[in-house]
């Protein structure tokens, strides 16, 4: 839901909460590995994201943290250092961000600062705290034209990135697989994330290069980005994923 301070806010916290409940109960119901709670409406985003947005983050998750039955993560879009602050503030394990590079989109330019954000995480002490990098961008266009598995190795020995996370074009959209493999060769050891677009009849071919995917629209009512969480889509989506990799 838009919050508090963004353009299509609708004016009801208690509604956004009970919304958050709901759609907690049916993600874990469905039996999620870990949940992600990010401001996904709250576009166009800021690269430093507006106060009342991020207050309005933290009460919802304080209104619903004793639900929470799996782990969790926090995120600020598109706001690197942001993801970190509201992670101190939650206690969550993870967070995703497009943490590092330039970008060209609806919103312009737009230019990370992966320093900044490292020596913030050192700062509040949050060194078991994971970053999921995306490696490339949805819905925006890198000034850095190198090859992703080039810019896979200078994340893993220039930031130690614990995680790789490779997305489509937008929310939905599945990425090539061949980007997955591509950054896959390269990682080693260290996970490689569908970012966007896994889906109950794609998660096969995904999930066999994949380390695991972030999922959303798949989730929700008729396959729809701005609907609620469906248990029942949530349910066979993890059904078939817990098969693909024999829990």
């Amino acid at each position: 839901d838009p919050l508090p301070g963004d353009p299509f806010y609708e004016g009801s916290m208690g509604q956004i909460i009970e919304n958050a409940r709901q759609d907690l109960e049916a993600l874990q119901k469905g039996g999620v590995d870990g949940i992600l709670m990010t401001n996904e409406f709250s576009g166009p985003f800021f690269t430093d994201t507006p106060k009342p947005v991020f207050g309005a983050m933290c009460r919802i998750f304080g209104e619903i943290r004793h639900l929470f039955t799996v782990p969790y993560g926090v995120e600020t879009i598109a706001d690197g250092e942001g993801c970190v602050e509201i992670c101190a503030a939650t206690g969550a394990s993870f967070t995703r961000c497009l943490f590092t590079g330039a970008w060209a989109g609806d919103t312009g330019l737009q230019q990370r600062n992966i320093a900044r954000t490292l020596r913030l995480r050192r700062e509040l002490d949050l060194d078991d705290l994971k970053l999921c990098y995306f490696i490339n961008g949805e819905g925006t266009t890198p000034m850095d034209s190198r090859p992703l598995a080039q810019k896979a190795k200078s994340l893993l020995s220039g930031c130690r990135a614990e995680c790789l996370v490779v997305s489509g074009p937008g929310p939905g959209s599945q990425p090539d697989v061949s980007q997955i493999v591509e950054v896959k060769e390269v990682a080693g050891s260290t996970p490689v994330f569908c970012g966007t677009g896994c889906n109950e009849k794609n998660c096969e071919a995904i999930l066999a290069v994949a380390d695991g995917a972030f999922v959303g629209s798949a989730f929700k009512k008729d396959g729809v980005f701005t609907g609620r969480i469906d248990e029942e889509r949530v349910a066979r989506f993890m059904q078939k994923a817990k098969a693909l990799r024999k829990d």
